[in-house]
């Protein structure tokens, strides 16, 4: 907590929920450090602050927990991610085209830039959580994020960061936005379905419609 934009500096706690209640809880980041907690009563959550992180606190974290009377610990825990935001790495710009107002169907490309840090650059979108997509940089520290035949689904505001290259887990600030408004594909004047026609019987002419039992399909 908090779950994202964390900054360096800012106190973070990291919280372990176990399924059992146990005495010794463990946290262990990745090809880092490892930390543990030992509870004169059982609980089943501990927790873990960093009053005021610094870069080697990022990274990602598991827990690993022991019962009192068992001798074994369990398994570690699936990973959380901590990512760090540097304000000393500018934030990125971003372009998109062909323009911000577009129809149904359109290929929309939002291209990031900065400079050469030999980054992977990511997509996000406003109301999602995590990055929407992410790309390692094409040369030049740039990388083009295609949206394929966009819907009105993917409107919204659109930025950009990216993580320089040997710190996955730091993060430079977002950048400046972009708005995306996809309109609907307009329906096809008239809007009634075309008759569906019918040979005509030896006795009589005429077609059946969709619409209308009464239309003439051409026959005589």
């Amino acid at each position: 907590h908090p779950s994202q934009g964390v900054s360096l500096g800012d106190t973070v706690t990291l919280r372990c929920h176990l399924p059992r209640l146990a005495a010794w809880v463990w946290l262990y980041q990745e090809g880092g450090w490892s930390y543990n907690k030992w509870k004169e009563k059982e609980r089943d959550t501990a927790e873990f602050s960093f009053v005021s992180t610094k870069q080697e606190h990022a990274g990602r974290y598991r827990c690993q927990y022991r019962e009192s009377w068992s001798e074994e610990a369990s398994e570690k825990s699936d990973p959380v991610e901590l990512v760090l935001t540097d304000v000393r790495y500018p934030p990125s710009s971003i372009f998109i085209h062909p323009e911000q107002h577009v129809g149904t169907g359109t290929n929309v490309t939002i291209s990031c830039w900065n400079k050469d840090y030999g980054a992977t650059f990511l997509l996000h979108k406003d109301g999602s959580s995590d990055p929407i997509k992410h790309q390692n940089s094409s040369g030049g520290g740039a990388a083009n994020f295609t949206l394929l035949a966009v819907t009105p689904a993917d409107s919204g505001t659109y930025r950009c960061s990216y993580r320089p290259r040997g710190y996955p887990f730091v993060s430079s600030p977002l950048g400046d936005s972009v708005m995306l408004e996809v309109t609907p594909t307009a329906a096809p004047p008239g809007g009634s379905e075309p008759p569906i026609c019918m040979p005509p019987l030896s006795w009589m002419g005429g077609c059946v419609s969709a619409s209308s039992l009464h239309g003439a399909c051409g026959w005589q």
